[in-house]
């Protein structure tokens, strides 16, 4: 509920006053109510019906925008700490922030598609995306912040996605490398966060008209480089997750101007979503009607904003071609490595196999790449795919990312503990457990890869993360 000690800024409910008409008082009731939460089931690894079947969790109605998500009823309980959660089942996100995702992909995604998530931190949009493409084409996600980029790599790895590099770069760097070769960018901008008031106070406190308006610049800034990276006839989605015209409307009116062969795509509105509001800001192009703008008076989610353009062919002042080239790869570049340590595990723990020329060698690590994996030369790489494990002496330890990449029935050597189990809560604490498993073996709950175990002489030596615990 709102803070009496934090209350919503004065300016701001003028603002949107004047901006409702006679909408405002339900929208004004609606920041008095509690925010609504929504799960997001992990569709690379189950759909959603089988996961309302598996799971003990009581969830609530359908997401009409995102098919793969319930709203989650009020309750002391705290799904982010079940088992479920850990092995990567679900993502909790606010049901307003599953938009843009689902609306990227107005125009249905196709084979070989290079996706960019340009500022992707902590990973919902992310990993929403990487279910979308069902693990397939590339998902590149970017983060620049430092202490921003390792919440988001975590959050990929439980994902157990295939098809996701994260980097940690400025956008500048990320247009000067690759130039105008993505199919589809989307850019969820940093903003004033108006549609997190009821969730932030932080964002309440830290509100001005001046705010708004410094707000605006960075956008306008990071989306003039966003519209360098996009292939003529891809597309560019930008989101926030504020009601301010100036850092909605306004911002695109002004990379229109800029890029005139960009043009806004209209989006189909679900139940409770409404058109864009050019008429909130004189001279903004009326297309931008095409946009669309979440109330939480509306529907049950935050405030959020969301519009898709499309590129047409460059403007004159298009800079240059792409530097990388489509379909590059930058593991042709690497020698090949020596894997005997990891053809022996693998025929020792694993039913799968995995495409040798899709493996890369990076320091004592062994991580399986993307299908497509284009040249990233110098850009800081923090996650260039799944993390298989690393070579040690004569030996080779699998890691964390490669439980979570593994689909039941995987692995050879499993033991499975109800979710619910001590035995499961005391693997998760870090405990060894009594067990007959010998070598390295995979934990599961219910089922869902978790972890490793390695067992020895009866004991099942714990291999769960300290930093995940």
């Amino acid at each position: 509920m709102p803070s009496a000690a934090m209350p919503l800024p004065p300016l701001f409910l003028e603002r949107m006053e004047r901006f409702l008409g006679e909408e405002y008082p339900a929208f004004a009731t609606a920041l008095q109510a509690e925010p609504r939460s929504g799960l997001r089931v992990n569709t690379l690894k189950l759909s959603r019906p089988e996961f309302q079947e598996l799971t003990p969790l009581e969830l609530g109605d359908p997401v009409p925008w995102c098919p793969a998500a319930c709203l989650l009823p009020a309750s002391d309980f705290k799904p982010g700490t079940h088992p479920y959660h850990l092995a990567g089942l679900y993502y909790l996100q606010d049901p307003s922030a599953m938009a843009p995702a689902e609306l990227l992909f107005t125009d249905p995604f196709r084979e070989g598609e290079q996706i960019l998530d340009l500022s992707a931190a902590p990973g919902g949009k992310t990993t929403h995306l990487a279910a979308l493409m069902g693990g397939r084409g590339l998902l590149v996600a970017n983060e620049i912040k430092n202490k921003r980029v390792g919440h988001l790599a975590q959050n990929v790895e439980r994902w157990g996605a295939g098809n996701v590099v994260v980097t940690n770069e400025s956008p500048e760097r990320l247009a000067d490398h690759f130039g105008p070769t993505f199919d589809r960018v989307l850019v969820d901008a940093p903003c004033s966060g108006e549609g997190m008031f009821r969730k932030d106070l932080g964002a309440r406190a830290d509100w001005s008209e001046e705010m708004v308006a410094g707000c605006a610049v960075r956008q306008g800034n990071i989306l003039r480089v966003a519209a360098q990276l996009v292939r003529p006839g891809g597309y560019l989605l930008y989101s926030t997750c504020t009601f301010a015209p100036e850092e909605d409307e306004g911002v695109l009116a002004q990379l229109m101007e800029e890029f005139p062969e960009y043009s806004v795509v209209e989006l189909p509105l679900a139940p409770g979503f409404v058109r864009g509001k050019p008429e909130w800001l004189p001279g903004t192009p009326k297309s931008l009607a095409g946009a669309a703008r979440l109330f939480p008076h509306r529907l049950p989610g935050e405030g959020h904003f969301v519009c898709l353009l499309q590129r047409g062919e460059f403007s004159a002042r298009e800079r240059r071609p792409a530097a990388s080239g489509r379909g590059q790869s930058s593991r042709r570049k690497t020698e090949k490595p020596d894997l005997r340590l990891w053809q022996e595990f693998a025929a020792q723990a694993l039913h799968v196999n995995l495409a040798e020329e899709r493996l890369r060698v990076a320091g004592e690590r062994l991580y399986y790449l993307p299908e497509q994996s284009p040249d990233f030369g110098r850009l800081r790489i923090i996650h260039p795919g799944i993390w298989l494990g690393s070579f040690k002496k004569e030996r080779f330890e699998p890691a964390h990312p490669l439980a979570l990449f593994l689909k039941p029935g995987q692995a050879k050597n499993c033991v499975n503990f109800p979710a619910e189990s001590r035995e499961l809560a005391a693997y998760l604490r870090g405990e060894s457990l009594e067990s007959p498993a010998r070598g390295w073996t995979l934990v599961c709950a219910d089922g869902w890869p978790l972890g490793w175990g390695k067992g020895v002489q009866g004991t099942l030596k714990n291999h769960y993360p300290r930093g995940w615990m």
